[in-house]
């Protein structure tokens, strides 16, 4: 696997926004036509947690302390709601480096690298050396939105999609990146 090949053509933060009004406002398939309401919840919450997320000095002190000097590849698509939180938490914290995004459904995918339980799950944090080798990677959601979707998945009659999807949004605009940026610090 060359990493530097999907660094190379991965995006900016503002080009991976821009395309994702792009896609919602001219669509190219029927895909991208189908997930346009997604786009735009997708649009609506990178752009709300972009005003909201401050970080946290505790966790800016940690990081000092890590000594990272390498790069940040986040596999990811704008649709998706882990990623809508994710990421501009992620891009502002570490904002002193270079971040890119790069497509899950682009050909070649890098995700086929980074399975979530045999799934295409998204978003995924990959962090660099400044050669382009894996130092750690993290997704696609922090712990607690794991434990959400593992109690749906075990009863979802009692814990319905809905219920899931309205309790794991609440947690993201509760938690506020808080729980994100601990466990990738963790990683590091």
């Amino acid at each position: 696997m060359n990493i530097k090949q999907y660094w190379d053509n991965a995006v900016s933060y503002t080009e991976y926004l821009r395309d994702a009004g792009e896609r919602l406002g001219n669509p190219k398939d029927t895909q991208e036509a189908d997930y346009a309401e997604y786009y735009r919840l997708g649009i609506q919450r990178m752009n709300r947690m972009w005003e909201k997320y401050l970080p946290n000095s505790e966790q800016v002190e940690k990081f000092a302390q890590k000594n990272f000097r390498g790069k940040i590849l986040i596999i990811s698509e704008s649709w998706c709601g882990d990623a809508s939180q994710v990421i501009p938490v992620v891009v502002k914290f570490f904002e002193q480096f270079e971040v890119r995004i790069t497509y899950r459904d682009q050909e070649p995918s890098l995700i086929d690298n980074y399975l979530t339980n045999g799934g295409k799950s998204i978003p995924i944090v990959i962090f660099l050396d400044e050669d382009f080798n894996e130092i750690a990677h993290w997704g696609p959601r922090p712990k607690h939105g794991t434990e959400l979707l593992n109690k749906h998945k075990a009863n979802p009659e009692e814990f319905t999609k809905d219920q899931f999807y309205v309790e794991l949004q609440t947690y993201y605009a509760k938690n506020r990146g808080f729980d994100t940026i601990e466990e990738l610090l963790e990683l590091l």
